[in-house]
This record gives structure tokens, C-alpha cells and sequence, in this order.
């Protein structure tokens, strides 16, 4: 099986806040394989989960390792990194 984990820095200007996080989870849910984001040191989430992933309190700039596993995982990894590194605030 194909694990995947990459360490992506937050684009957004006002960090992962309710919308892009909600795209975030939504895409991680759709996405049909385990998946997990976490900050720093700190213990990983479940990234199809918006309470978990807001829970994080990620600000523009903070850096977060993603981990997927499966046979779409290289994919899906690529595609919330853009996600992630995407500022979605700009006007």
C-alpha cells in the first residue's frame, strides 16, 4: 500500500479558517483513503474531520505534515498541498 507524507506551509492569509478548512476536510472525506494533517510536533487529526482540522489553529505561514495511505494517495496528497498552499482570501 502507498503512504504518502508530505509537509505543506499554509497559504491562506488568514490562516485555515471555517471555509478553506471546510474544502480542506471536504476534499480529505471525498477522497476515500486515511488521511491525517497535523501541526508541528503535535498529534495527528483526521483530516476529513472540519472540528479537528480547525482545532489545529492554523495560521498563514504554519507548516503542517499531511499523511495519506492508499493506491490514490500520491494524488490526493498533490491536491490538498495546492489546497493548502493556496491563499484563499485574496479578494
Amino acid at each position: 500500500m502507498t503512504q504518502v507524507t508530505r509537509t505543506v506551509r499554509i497559504g491562506s492569509t488568514h490562516g485555515l479558517h471555517a471555509r478553506p478548512a471546510k474544502m480542506f476536510a471536504q476534499r480529505a472525506k471525498d477522497a476515500g483513503i486515511p488521511i491525517t494533517i497535523s501541526k508541528d510536533a503535535g498529534a495527528p487529526v483526521n483530516a476529513a474531520s472540519i472540528l479537528g482540522v480547525i482545532a489545529l489553529g492554523l495560521n498563514y505561514g504554519d507548516y503542517v505534515t499531511l499523511n495519506a495511505s492508499g493506491p490514490t494517495a500520491e494524488s490526493v496528497i498533490d491536491a490538498l498541498t495546492e489546497l493548502l498552499s493556496t491563499d484563499h482570501d485574496e479578494a
